[in-house]
């Protein structure tokens, strides 16, 4: 479980960067989060966008992908959602 004051820090690495993945009308499917899993594996930080003609509730995508992939969710805003999971090796070294 993150801290406030970690999820902060996290919410500012995101801040720079722009989603990696997109979500739309087919929402969330197995090869999906494979895709994500193996990106917070390399990454860490990951920031998906929903984009407007995905039908479904940013915080239950949100939730379900964190479910899934063993992650943590950061932040929701917007159509944004940032995941986070420590690797073995951490690459983000939290405060």
């Amino acid at each position: 479980m993150l801290s406030g004051k970690q999820k902060r820090y996290l919410r500012s690495l995101a801040q720079k960067e722009r989603a990696m993945f997109q979500i739309g009308k087919d929402s969330i499917s197995d090869n999906f989060i494979t895709t994500v899993d193996n990106a917070l594996r390399t990454h860490e930080l990951v920031k998906i966008s929903l984009l407007k003609n995905a039908s479904d509730d940013i915080e239950e995508v949100a939730f379900d992908l964190a479910r899934y992939t063993k992650s943590e969710v950061v932040q929701i805003i917007g159509r944004q959602i940032i995941l986070y999971r420590a690797s073995k090796e951490p690459k983000i070294i939290l405060p």
